[in-house]
């Protein structure tokens, strides 16, 4: 089947947060600042991680026909949902799942929430790989935890954790939960066995439970394999939790569906208790339909979106290479983003965002969102139409240009 990864498709009206929303003093503003008719005045969004590819034709299919039922009450997962999600881990995973474990939950952000509300004592702490993806902040302080950072180290372009820093944090009894960012969003790092069995075992000996985000575990490069964590050792397995969804995987992150792995009743059970505190019965109705369809007949659409990915990182690291080598991408494994080193630029937080947003209106993430470890780094969503991704660094191109100008001249600047 042909994919038409090339085709703008207009998202205007859909109330999509990355085309019709921009963040002025961190609240919502709606607006149309995307729409082609501003030309090159238009901002080009590549922040936030969703795709702007429609979904597998066989999952859009059967959402359509749901919608044609016309009656869209309360909803449970059957027989056929789950045994999609189990047939998916088994298949791609060696997963072998009793399906008890498995927990839907609205979310992997929301189900770290509730998972630290439901296992992490008030003023106990939470350890992270700082540069990791920022919501895990506001899931640890806005619960009652405290932020540790076993920081990643970059090293010859390439990062790797630190597991003597890790020894030691961990050998803090205040520390009872570790988030493994697996792959890690934002540096694209697939990690290996090896690397896995080494956390796994400093955090196994030290009472630590480890949450497993493995959301972006479908979306792997050419070359790297990935292992689930529970995957490496049943010892690991029975101190772990698993995050995954098809969210990511088939671009369907608005239908609020995931499905974690829990082990332990006692986990489930507290996790059940929070759940109920906030209301949280049943499952989206189009959710479940959609992650039964693109499990059961997305594969293809999923080897073929990540050939389209992947050649959209080879045209970005050869034309910043070629054009605009002050950017250095950090050559991703896993994800459809690339963290990209801006340092060279000699700009701080202000002047970049000026750089890039203002100047070239290019909307990204700012890597000091990530934690103090991102400072001089910059975040790209690249699982676009590689017309956006052209445009997009043309536009930085000029910018950086005018930038050098202002420099040699300032007194025109």
């Amino acid at each position: 089947m042909v994919y038409h990864f090339d085709e703008e498709i207009s998202r205007r009206g859909t109330h999509s947060i990355k085309w019709e929303f921009l963040f002025p003093n961190g609240r919502p503003q709606y607006g149309d600042h995307a729409d082609p008719k501003y030309g090159r005045e238009r901002i080009l969004p590549m922040w936030v991680a969703d795709m702007d590819f429609q979904g597998p034709p066989e999952m859009i299919e059967a959402l359509v026909q749901r919608a044609r039922h016309g009656i869209f009450g309360y909803s449970l997962a059957g027989d056929s949902y789950y045994e999609a999600v189990l047939g998916w881990m088994a298949r791609r995973y060696g997963r072998s799942v009793p399906r008890e474990w498995l927990v839907i939950t609205p979310g992997v952000v929301p189900a770290i929430n509730m998972l630290i509300q439901a296992l992490v004592q008030p003023g106990e702490k939470v350890l992270v790989q700082r540069p990791v993806y920022y919501p895990f902040f506001a899931a640890i302080e806005n619960n009652g935890a405290q932020i540790v950072s076993n920081s990643l180290v970059l090293e010859n372009g390439r990062y790797r954790m630190d597991f003597d820093d890790l020894a030691t944090k961990t050998a803090d009894p205040t520390v009872t939960m570790a988030i493994l960012c697996s792959p890690h969003n934002p540096v694209g790092r697939v990690w290996t066995p090896e690397e896995l069995e080494q956390f796994g075992h400093i955090c196994r000996a030290n009472n630590v439970l480890i949450i497993s985000d493995e959301i972006h575990c479908d979306l792997i490069y050419d070359g790297h394999t990935f292992t689930p964590f529970d995957r490496v050792s049943p010892d690991f397995a029975a101190n772990s939790i698993i995050c995954t969804a098809p969210s990511k995987t088939f671009n369907i992150a608005g239908l609020k569906t995931s499905n974690l792995i829990i082990p332990q009743a006692e986990w489930r059970h507290r996790l059940a208790r929070v759940m109920a505190r906030h209301g949280l019965l049943g499952s989206n109705a189009f959710g479940l339909v959609a992650t039964e369809a693109a499990y059961n007949h997305g594969e293809a659409w999923l080897t073929a979106v990540m050939a389209y990915i992947q050649a959209n990182y080879r045209f970005m690291a050869d034309y910043l290479a070629t054009h605009l080598p002050q950017l250095r991408p950090i050559p991703p494994e896993g994800t459809y983003l690339v963290w990209v080193d801006c340092r060279a630029l000699g700009l701080d937080a202000a002047a970049r965002k000026e750089l890039f947003m203002g100047q070239a209106r290019v909307f990204l993430d700012e890597g000091e969102l990530f934690g103090p470890e991102g400072e001089g780094f910059e975040r790209f969503n690249i699982a676009c139409p590689r017309a956006i991704l052209v445009e997009a660094l043309e536009r930085i191109k000029t910018a950086v240009a005018q930038l050098a100008i202002g420099h040699k001249n300032p007194e025109t600047s």
